[in-house]
């Protein structure tokens, strides 16, 4: 059912139109980001830490969406910076769950970055294995809600 007021319209949604749940294995496209000249270190390129906070989000959302509730970062199991990242590529994260436990889950997110539009080509420049446990209000582990 849709209201429209004439300055905003808003869609209500129904108890079935929740996101659909991750399937283990599948590959899901979860975040699109562009560094800016801010992100970039002495050398023009990107900083390291930068991309790993953008695949710690990216990494997290699959197992919020399991989890249907708070997550947090427990590992990161292996990080591998395959090329740098340069202003202006067009990043697409992607998260895999490769792993589902009582508490925990383990994902696989691959980078990809997009570069020069006049001539475009796709490269995998970041690829990263990172654990999350699902946690109450008090930051303790819960048992996940599947």
């Amino acid at each position: 059912m849709e209201f429209n007021d004439g300055l905003s319209q808003v869609t209500t949604m129904t108890q079935d139109s929740s996101p659909p749940q991750p399937q283990a294995g599948q590959r899901e496209l979860v975040l699109r980001v562009m560094p800016m000249p801010a992100d970039s270190n002495a050398n023009g390129d990107i900083f390291g830490g930068w991309i790993m906070a953008q695949v710690d989000i990216a990494g997290s959302i699959l197992p919020a969406r399991i989890s249907r509730g708070r997550v947090a970062t427990v590992a990161v199991n292996e990080f591998i910076f395959k090329q740098p990242v340069s202003i202006g590529d067009l990043l697409s994260f992607y998260a895999t769950v490769t792993r589902v436990g009582r508490t925990s889950i383990t994902v696989h997110v691959e980078v990809m970055a997009e570069r020069d539009p006049e001539n475009p080509h796709i490269v995998k420049v970041t690829e990263a294995n990172l654990t999350y446990v699902a946690i109450d209000l008090q930051g303790k582990p819960r048992p996940l809600a599947i």
